[in-house]
């Protein structure tokens, strides 16, 4: 039991700006597993946003919660995933082979490519959560953050991780076991179950395609993935998880 509570702490504090407790035992070896509690600091994340967009939503206008709600998680998450998806956009925009484009994802200068990533990124969450009523909204955060890091997650064991050097995602890249991989799904799943409609089982195929095509594409240009692609897949799922609630909810 202890042994698991320091996989999970050491997935929540690599997700999260939450430290690894004192009590624990931080050890490189947990980290191999730690992707099967992926989902589970998704939950964490998804909870702790839909409580900040509550309690501002109690006071302030709906807008206004989003965006602060956007700018807590920002700040829970260390804009972690923000960051991958610009590295991400500035590589594969403007590399042109492998070695370029994973040159490019390790330097820590942001481009245009990246720059305009990311503000298409927070535009297309914005609007895609503004479109979800304010009753649904604290649940479906819960869904997307953690379903999203379930999908990115599953590019472990989908894919090889595409670089040689020791860097600090690699000690992630560890493929699952079968029963490390259900839980990571059965726990990524459960919050849909809280929208109380087994219809809203359906925003799996469009969030698994997104994985799918995202994987599909960082396969053929480098050869499987990073962290940073991971960080993407996550900010591209969320996105495409929100806006696939509102065509369900809307149109079936």
């Amino acid at each position: 039991m202890f042994r698991e509570l320091n996989i999970f702490f050491t997935a929540l504090s690599f997700f999260t700006r939450i430290p690894f407790p004192r009590w624990g035992k931080f050890e490189k070896a947990y980290q191999h597993e730690a992707v099967k509690y992926f989902s589970i600091a998704g939950i964490i994340i998804g909870g702790l946003s839909s409580l900040v967009f509550a309690l501002c939503h109690w006071l302030l206008p709906f807008n206004i919660s989003l965006v602060l709600c956007m700018v807590f998680t920002t700040l829970l998450t260390g804009a972690l995933h923000e960051d991958g998806f610009m590295d991400v956009c500035d590589g594969f925009g403007g590399g042109w082979n492998k070695e370029r484009i994973l040159d490019i994802m390790k330097d820590s200068l942001v481009g245009a490519f990246g720059i305009s990533g990311i503000l298409f990124v927070v535009l297309a969450r914005f609007f895609g959560m503004e479109a979800i009523s304010e009753s649904s909204l604290p649940i479906v955060l819960i869904v997307a953050h953690s379903l999203s890091r379930t999908l990115a997650g599953s590019l472990v064991n989908s894919h090889n991780y595409a670089r040689v050097d020791n860097s600090k995602a690699k000690n992630y890249a560890h493929k699952l076991s079968g029963g490390n991989q259900l839980f990571l799904w059965l726990t990524g799943l459960f919050p849909i179950l809280l929208l109380q409609d087994i219809k809203f089982f359906l925003i799996i195929i469009p969030a698994f395609i997104a994985k799918f095509l995202l994987g599909r594409y960082f396969q053929k240009w480098i050869g499987g993935y990073t962290g940073d692609c991971i960080g993407a897949t996550q900010q591209v799922v969320e996105i495409v998880i929100y806006l696939s609630f509102y065509i369900i909810s809307v149109h079936l």
